[in-house]
């Protein structure tokens, strides 16, 4: 009796046109990750076209030099550098201790019954616009430091250069707005990692006599260390681009004292000033040239974030 020949691989089920939609979705997918890849390229290509006249007369030392004058059109941008790093670091200090703290509050402590309605009020501050919280800073931020914080803070800490004589607008202002914009998004992503913590490791080492505050201590945060260190870097780059509220509190003046109660400036806060009345072709250059610092800060601090993050997850998977 003959035996049939077993057939060379496996028979196909299913017909060609059941397998469209995988294929479909390898090609949008594909397609969307390329156009996020060519949008960059292209920012960073007109910004780049845009500062070249600027770059063409004064190189890189456009960076290390301080004098900003349209007249003379002599420019650079030392002092907004220094300006846009000291006000973001500055309101990443405040801020960061802050989103940890509501985190572990929404996240560990709260009670079920105002969790949800204080979370939803602290996400809700990042959809306020940023103009609007530029005005309440001007209209009540400014006045209570101005007449309260910085007059308590030169009282007791006046003998250290940085808190000398208050100023109706300055360097500090900016720095607790920019600690406001930044405590939202910042506070958010700590709360969903600190909730994703595996509550059997929490309840282990309460088990094992752990109070709540080492618990939190040697559990909780440990365990997602390189997400909250990704999520303050990503407040900072939200701090690093702020224009428009930073503008109406820093007072914009230049050059920078050591003093951060006195008038500063940022590459921001210097761009939304003076862009619309721009005196010539190579101040408008100049100004292109200052966002083109920016992105540069911008791409850098994404860059440490992804390595200390990547840090983190080496040191946890060692630790296992």
């Amino acid at each position: 009796m003959a035996v049939a020949a077993p057939e060379s691989g496996l028979r196909k089920t299913r017909p060609a046109y059941d397998r469209v939609g995988d294929s479909a979705l390898r090609i949008v997918t594909a397609f969307c990750a390329a156009v996020s890849v060519l949008l960059i390229a292209a920012i960073i290509w007109k910004v780049l076209q845009g500062a070249w006249p600027s770059i063409k007369v004064f190189g890189i030392s456009f960076v290390w030099h301080s004098e900003w004058n349209p007249v003379t059109s002599v420019f650079g941008a030392w002092q907004f550098i220094l300006g846009t790093l000291i006000t973001a670091v500055g309101g990443l200090l405040i801020a960061a201790p802050l989103s940890i703290a509501i985190g572990l509050f929404l996240s560990e402590l709260a009670p079920a019954a105002i969790r949800g309605p204080i979370g939803s009020l602290v996400d809700m501050l990042a959809a306020v616009p940023s103009v609007v919280i530029g005005l309440w800073g001007i209209y009540v931020l400014l006045p209570f430091v101005y007449n309260d914080v910085e007059p308590f803070l030169h009282k007791w800490f006046g003998w250290i250069p940085i808190f000398g004589q208050p100023s109706p607008a300055g360097v500090f202002p900016a720095m607790l707005v920019l600690a406001i914009m930044a405590t939202p998004i910042t506070s958010s992503i700590c709360r969903e990692l600190f909730v994703n913590v595996p509550r059997d490791l929490q309840e282990a080492s309460i088990g094992l006599g752990a109070t709540r505050w080492e618990t939190v201590r040697g559990v909780t945060i440990p365990q997602v260390g390189g997400g909250v260190v990704a999520g303050i870097i990503l407040g900072l780059g939200r701090a690093l681009g702020e224009a428009i509220a930073v503008t109406q509190v820093i007072g914009n003046g230049i050059p920078l004292k050591l003093n951060i109660f006195q008038p500063g400036a940022t590459l921001a806060s210097q761009l939304a000033n003076q862009y619309s009345s721009a005196v010539s072709d190579l101040h408008v250059a100049s100004l292109i040239y200052l966002a083109l610092i920016l992105l540069v800060i911008t791409f850098t601090a994404n860059l440490i974030a992804q390595r200390i993050v990547h840090r983190f997850d080496l040191a946890k998977a060692g630790a296992r």
